[in-house]
């Protein structure tokens, strides 16, 4: 997909954060774009800037989980735009704490938004770009999180490891037939995403259309912004590859995290004694 002007794409949890920042990088490009999120009042301030660059928009609210919603936004595509070329899958949301007490509820609810939920669209999505017989691009919002895990939040990691391993075995599953599947692994973004995990954690609503979020401990170094996110998927959209890294030294970091399990150890213990002082 070199030239994406007039291509669609739909992208969930586009009311803030790097689903916002990606729909309008998106249609900087020249993209359509078909906007989900519980919020439709802020679906309607990216859908009007969207317009303003000269792109068409459609905003479908409501929680990625709700039956039939991936079947919906890929019907309001072809209705409104005649076409579904890509999906992102962002939406997701996190929770700050430990796994011994995280319910059975709150693992199976963040597994439902986070991985089942977009596993669902991008399925459908599959369906439908090989019944057309063309091209297309799957993406899903996994994070930097899918190589290690950070204590206080296994539970998130998990649901962004999962995401990371079902992306590689679609993309060379669809290969073949023209279909690439790219994960995405931001590190530390300027979002709402930390402060909605706290609220989350002392009892507050799950919000399916929000992902990442700066903690205070973050060394700028490890902090980005949604902006940045968003031209890397426009970069990846233009020349598909399997994995999009925002920051070559955490995937470093990562890689070597894989290989010792020990200094692995090291960095979460530092990190999670930085996240409690």
């Amino acid at each position: 997909m070199p030239s994406l002007r007039n291509r669609v794409i739909i992208i969930t949890g586009a009311s803030s954060g790097i689903g916002a920042a990606t729909a309008v990088a998106c249609a900087n490009a020249g993209m359509d774009v078909v906007l989900n999120a519980r919020r439709a009042d802020k679906l309607q301030a990216v859908a009007a800037r969207i317009i303003a660059v000269g792109r068409r928009a459609a905003i479908v609210p409501g929680d990625v989980t709700q039956p039939g919603m991936s079947a919906e936004l890929l019907d309001v595509a072809e209705r409104t735009f005649g076409r579904v070329d890509a999906v992102f899958a962002n939406a997701g949301y996190g929770m700050d704490k430990p796994m011994h007490e995280t319910t059975d509820t709150e693992l199976r609810a963040m597994f439902d938004v986070n991985f089942f939920a977009g596993m669902d669209l991008l399925r459908a999505a599959a369906s439908r770009l090989i019944e057309r017989g063309g091209a297309g691009h799957l993406l899903m919002c996994s994070s930097c999180l899918s190589r290690f895990t950070l204590a206080g939040h296994g539970a998130y990691c998990a649901t962004k490891a999962a995401q990371n391993h079902v992306c590689r075995a679609m993309d060379v599953e669809l290969k073949p037939r023209g279909i690439r599947v790219s994960s995405v692994h931001p590190i530390t973004t300027t979002t709402e995403f930390f402060e909605a995990s706290a609220k989350l954690s002392h009892g507050g609503p799950p919000r399916s259309d929000r992902d990442h979020g700066v903690p205070h401990h973050a060394p700028s170094l490890f902090v980005q912004t949604p902006q940045r996110v968003a031209d890397a998927i426009v970069r990846c959209l233009r020349r598909p590859c399997p994995e999009v890294w925002t920051s070559h030294i955490v995937r470093w970091v990562a890689g070597a995290m894989t290989m010792s399990p020990r200094f692995a150890q090291f960095i979460m213990e530092k990190a999670n004694s930085a996240e409690r002082r």
